[in-house]
């Protein structure tokens, strides 16, 4: 059956795949970017038409963002993927205060206020699927990345609390947790810090979009509907 699904963060490598991995199931989307136009324009061309409800501009680090994609959804929400996110690299005592805030409000205070938003229509009709791409750093902690793995670490435990709370109403809350993936995120990464990277993992290179994209359809499809509460790892292994 087919799902009205909202992708948070689909101009992304990772927001993209999820994309076309649902539209080839046959759902609807309503496509979420930040800054990305010429990104989102042409994955909007490449689907049917018929199968993208919406595409919603909006900077969710900022409460105004927040406000301004909420007040613009004008369709019923089955499902929502949160898969937008930023980093910051560098020592914790030279993060400055505004990245604090950036990465706090993008990675938790916004997801927050949009499940609010989205949960009293999913419990009325007894169906709701909210998935989090969360990361390998919120379980483990990575140095130089202190503030991520924190908003991260929030995430997961958003996660499994709410699953809790929900699950008697058919919403189910689940998480994929990805390892080394290959994206514009990691692409300032040279040619021997990869090399080193792969090195620590089983598989030996680095994940793609898409097979994240798959562990979501895995979570999403209603054939998995007794999946509740997981962090699901996509990782190739590597457990730091």
């Amino acid at each position: 059956m087919a799902q009205n699904v909202l992708i948070i963060g689909a101009s992304g490598d990772i927001g993209i795949a999820i994309a076309r991995q649902r539209v080839k199931k046959g759902d609807q989307l309503i496509l979420h970017f930040h800054s990305n136009h010429s990104v989102i324009t042409e994955l909007a061309e490449e689907i049917a038409s018929e199968q993208v409800l919406q595409i919603i501009q909006a900077d969710l680090s900022m409460e105004e963002g927040i406000n301004k994609l909420l007040s613009s959804l004008v369709f019923q929400v089955d499902s929502v993927i949160f898969a937008s996110g930023k980093t910051e690299f560098g020592l914790f005592q030279d993060v400055e205060e505004k990245s604090f805030t950036e990465l706090l409000t993008l990675h938790v205070h916004a997801p927050l206020k949009i499940t609010k938003q989205l949960l009293p229509s999913m419990i009325r009709n007894q169906f709701g699927r909210l998935i989090f791409i969360t990361s390998i750093w919120g379980e483990v902690g990575a140095s130089n990345e202190v503030l991520y793995s924190t908003v991260k670490g929030a995430q997961n435990s958003f996660v499994k609390a709410l699953a809790k709370e929900v699950g008697a109403s058919n919403v189910t809350v689940n998480a994929v947790s990805p390892g080394f993936i290959d994206t514009k995120m990691n692409g300032s990464l040279l040619t021997a810090e990869r090399s080193e990277i792969y090195e620590t993992i089983p598989l030996k290179r680095a994940g793609f979009p898409h097979e994240v994209a798959e562990a979501v359809s895995f979570l999403l499809d209603r054939q998995t509907s007794f999946l509740n509460s997981h962090i699901l790892p996509v990782t190739g292994g590597w457990m730091i």
